[in-house]
């Protein structure tokens, strides 16, 4: 039995079917990435995902049970960062730790939040207030906050879609390195506008058609060994392959829905707004 699964889900917005019997199955330990274009909502699925939104047909289940609400013992990552910023990194992790682990002394709770702090690299910027810190410091401490909580399940919203080239292959691999750390291994779920990310990140690639009524192509295996090196990718005949499968569908997609397919970039497809 799947361990995280999307059964038969779709969702509308008044007469505009934005999702239609979305099929989605991952295993414990497992990362899964979706990848879409324009208006494929994409963030309306990770809502209905993280149990935010409800669909208007089939259902979301953890372990069997059935997600009406956020699961406990998950984390999501947004592109945004979502800290508050009148408290200091380590306060906006402590926080997270308080709320998932209540029994703990404040001892225990100060300790963990530190330690992932430390992990992601920002021990020495823990008494720093958000607005003291750049784009990159803020999403570590967005990805610390999440894996204190030592989650089973972890969503990720586009969490790297805000930051320059250099700092998002760092995190990239942080994020990877934090999956694995994890015992048992966290399951993940992300979305992404960019096809190699995709294949750097994952276990398996899926494309998400283009609205309406859209849905999930088959998954794509990414069966590459890690740690992965984003420029051997390039060339790699494997990632090549799954890029290829992943473009070709988002680019038939595209055509099908009657409108102009927008130009898919296998590096990195820049998706504007869509729908929320």
């Amino acid at each position: 039995m799947a361990y995280f699964k999307l059964q038969g889900v779709s969702k509308s917005f008044g007469p505009r079917s934005v999702l239609d019997n979305v099929n989605l199955f991952l295993d414990e330990g497992e990362f899964v990435s979706i990848v879409g274009t324009s208006g494929s909502g994409k963030t309306t699925l990770m809502k209905i995902a993280a149990g935010l939104t409800a669909p208007d047909a089939g259902g979301v289940f953890l372990s069997g049970m059935p997600v009406t609400s956020f699961p406990n013992h998950a984390a999501i990552v947004f592109q945004n960062y979502s800290l508050l910023p009148w408290l200091s990194a380590h306060a906006n992790v402590l926080l997270a730790v308080e709320s998932a682990f209540p029994a703990w002394t404040k001892q225990q709770q100060a300790s963990q939040a530190s330690k992932y702090l430390e992990m992601v690299g920002l021990g020495k910027a823990a008494e720093k207030r958000p607005s003291q810190l750049s784009g990159g410091m803020r999403q570590r401490v967005a990805i610390a906050r999440a894996f204190a909580v030592e989650p089973r399940l972890i969503l990720l919203d586009e969490p790297f879609g805000a930051l320059d080239a250099l700092t998002r292959l760092t995190l990239q691999q942080e994020l990877v390195k934090l999956c694995q750390e994890q015992s048992p291994r966290a399951t993940a779920l992300m979305i992404t506008n960019s096809v190699d990310e995709a294949i750097l990140l994952s276990d398996r690639v899926v494309a998400l058609g283009r609205g309406p009524a859209a849905r999930l192509s088959a998954a794509v295996p990414v069966n590459l060994p890690r740690p992965r090196d984003p420029r051997a990718l390039l060339h790699d005949e494997a990632a090549v392959r799954v890029r290829a499968r992943v473009t070709e569908f988002l680019a038939a997609a595209g055509s099908k829905s009657g409108e102009a397919a927008a130009p898919v970039s296998p590096r990195s497809t820049s998706v504007p707004a869509e729908v929320r």
